[in-house]
């Protein structure tokens, strides 16, 4: 249920930003009921984005996995950290070489974006990101990419991402490596819960960010972000938060739900 009193959405709210993992779906398994709150979402705010840190699969796929699970959504619909961050690289360090530790979707953004990259060799920058074949020469690139005080990026801060048989690493291990090899302290990261994603997705459904809504599973990227941004906050339990940890951080949602399929005890429906 709710922490905050029940209110139409009808004539206040123009969209709704929603993460993926947690919050649609656990893994390839679409969590109960949330095809049908997304469908009432679109009914109701109309603008529906979806709003994922992972960089281990392009937009594309992203959208065409929803399509799989029974919610309509096309690339449109779909903003990911590896995109934002291929865009800032091209608009921040034209004409760079960028090191990347990430996998081959994060690859293709990059290539997408006309951004050169490297995985073999050091680069004018370091991209971390997650990397489930992370290793010792890649990890010794990136020591040297950075000994000559290249930039330090990273798509996503995400500690773990959650599947059907539980957390698995993300980007925050194969960031923490390199920090600590290098003694260098990440220079900027582009995913959730950054101002530079965020303001991407607004940018995307066109809208204030006081008459948006923000739903998502982790406290610290999803609430947060939209709780700087002055949006109106959703946290579900669905994924990675529990409500112990909701009273051990600084950070107060608006509505906390058992799952986003509860959408009508914040729509007042």
């Amino acid at each position: 249920m709710s922490r905050a009193s029940p209110r139409s959405l009808e004539s206040s709210y123009e969209a709704a930003i929603l993460d993926l993992d947690g919050t649609v779906y656990l893994g390839d398994r679409l969590i109960a009921g949330v095809d049908e709150s997304i469908a009432t979402l679109r009914e109701v705010v109309g603008r529906v984005l979806f709003l994922t840190n992972k960089a281990i699969a392009r937009r594309q796929d992203y959208s065409e996995k929803l399509q799989r699970l029974g919610v309509e959504a096309t690339v449109d619909d779909v903003v990911n950290s590896g995109w934002v961050t291929a865009q800032y690289v091209r608009e921040t360090y034209p004409d760079s070489e960028a090191f990347v530790v990430g996998e081959t979707p994060l690859l293709d953004e990059f290539r997408d974006a006309d951004v050169e990259t490297t995985t073999e060799h050091p680069g004018d920058l370091v991209v971390a990101s997650m990397d489930r074949e992370f290793d010792y020469e890649t990890l010794d690139i990136a020591l040297r990419t950075l000994d000559g005080g290249a930039p330090f990026l990273a798509t996503n801060p995400d500690r773990t991402c959650p599947t059907q048989e539980g957390a698995i690493p993300d980007a925050a291990g194969m960031i923490g490596a390199i920090e600590g090899v290098t003694g260098e302290t990440v220079d900027e990261i582009l995913g959730k819960p950054s101002p530079r994603m965020i303001e991407t997705a607004l940018d995307r459904v066109g809208v204030d960010p006081e008459r948006c809504l923000m739903v998502g599973d982790r406290i610290e990227t999803d609430i947060r972000m939209g709780e700087r941004a002055g949006m109106t906050t959703v946290l579900v339990l669905s994924g990675v938060t529990d409500r112990e940890t909701i009273d051990a951080v600084d950070v107060d949602p608006d509505f906390v739900l058992e799952s986003l399929a509860d959408v009508n005890d914040v729509l007042g429906t």
